[in-house]
């Protein structure tokens, strides 16, 4: 997977993107929701995040409490001591790794504690959301880190042109 490739064209085509989302926030199609679903399921079938995991190597997810709590419990550690090691308090007051890469990340791309991943790492990148249009500024942002959320955009306009 060619991610500087991604990267490039993501870049390029913003503007256009950001045009096609902000019609779909204006007017939303009767069947947004549905053709959401089935456009991240097919751009899914195809792309293997393992064969990228770039959002584990550039993003890091925010932690809620309740990640703070299921993950720590699962590393069988006291929820301060898992904060101590490996989080950090961000500007915005977000809990959020100390250090990217995501020190869960293994060297084949796995996750060592992927049933038990925050939130944020389960819904990344967001390509399956009902309402799509409520987070058009994010979805933007994740086509420059993620090659699935680049390919979700062409292919919704694509698709939603279409009909």
């Amino acid at each position: 997977m060619n991610l500087e490739f991604y990267k490039s064209q993501a870049i390029l085509k913003q503007k256009e993107h950001k045009k096609f989302l902000d019609t779909l926030k204006k007017r939303p199609p009767k069947n947004l929701d549905y053709a959401v679903q089935e456009t991240h399921d097919e751009v899914f079938s195809k792309i293997d995040c393992l064969q990228c995991a770039n959002c584990c190597k550039t993003t890091g997810p925010l932690f809620t409490e309740k990640d703070i709590e299921r993950i720590s419990k699962h590393l069988k550690m006291k929820p301060a001591d898992f904060e101590a090691k490996y989080l950090t308090t961000d500007e915005d007051r977000d809990k959020v790794l100390q250090n990217l890469p995501c020190w869960f990340l293994n060297s084949d791309n796995t996750c060592s504690i992927y049933e038990v991943r925050p939130k944020a790492c389960r819904e990344f990148p967001h390509t399956d959301r009902k309402k799509i249009y409520q987070i058009n500024h994010l979805t933007i942002k994740n086509t420059v880190i993620c090659p699935a959320a680049f390919e979700f955009v062409e292919r919704i306009q694509k698709n939603l042109e279409k009909k």
